[in-house]
């Protein structure tokens, strides 16, 4: 398929023994891009038969550690298997001083240049165009400086004399974030919508002191944003319900599935 995620974690913060932290690769087009790198991703790569030679960049939301502990391992393990290709990676300014301490210690053998470009915007930027895709990050509203991505198929005039009735396939990462006006128009009409769901809708109150958003607020964003279909993940560790979590997303928006540690979603 062109167009492919594999969400390779679904647990927030606190350790679960069957769910890893955030990590999703998109796969457009014979090319990887990760989204947030937690703990344990180069394991799940490995498990999905992901190539670690196929990532061309890596995208992630915001320096919590459930979002990227698993960074360094994936760096070095690139380097084993001789990777050249340079790499980009994408963030918050803070991550640079995050990946100068990996260098210093711990690049001494990479054979590939790691290209950081930080993000800082207050509206959708575009900040990465590759061959079959445009990248935009957006500012999302956390306890610290954390954006979403978009990513956007791009279709070649030829494809399109070839294939007119063809539909450009879109996709937007929402993580860590409480609801905001701006964010379903930010994401408005994506085939597929991830959005993180911490809490279930009675403990509301709980989302907002975590800056987290609620089961029914990510399915309000997918449906006030028009989106095909909605995955939700990024579950708190009191959640032992999912069929419960679900049916509170799917009340609102129907197209709503409940991700998986190991899920596979084609567009």
């Amino acid at each position: 398929m062109n167009f492919t995620l594999s969400i390779m974690g679904t647990a927030s913060a606190m350790p679960i023994s069957d769910r890893n932290p955030s990590a999703q690769a998109l796969a457009v087009h014979g090319r990887l891009f990760l989204l947030d790198c937690g703990e344990g991703t180069q394991q799940q790569m490995r498990r999905a038969h992901l190539s670690f030679m196929k990532v061309e960049a890596i995208f992630i939301s915001h320096i919590h550690g459930d979002h990227l502990f698993g960074l360094f391992g994936l760096l070095n393990t690139m380097t084993m298997y001789g990777r050249t290709a340079p790499l980009y990676i994408y963030g918050p300014q803070a991550l640079g001083s995050v990946l100068n301490f990996y260098k210093n210690f711990f690049g001494e053998w990479d054979c590939f240049e790691i290209k950081f470009v930080p993000v800082c915007c207050k509206e959708p930027q575009v900040i990465h165009t590759s061959k079959h895709v445009t990248v935009s990050a957006f500012p999302l509203q956390h306890k610290i400086e954390t954006y979403g991505y978009r990513f956007d198929e791009i279709v070649t005039e030829r494809h399109w004399q070839e294939n007119p009735d063809y539909h450009p396939k879109s996709f937007a990462y929402c993580s860590d974030t409480v609801p905001f006006p701006e964010e379903a128009a930010w994401v408005r009409g994506v085939d597929l919508l991830y959005h993180e769901a911490t809490y279930p809708d009675e403990m509301a109150d709980r989302a907002v002191a975590h800056w987290h958003s609620t089961a029914g607020q990510a399915a309000q964003c997918a449906r006030d944003a028009g989106a095909g279909r909605l995955v939700i993940g990024h579950y708190s560790s009191r959640i032992t319900d999912f069929d419960a979590l679900l049916a509170q997303c799917q009340a609102v928006f129907p197209a709503t599935e409940a991700g998986q540690d190991g899920s596979v979603l084609e567009f």
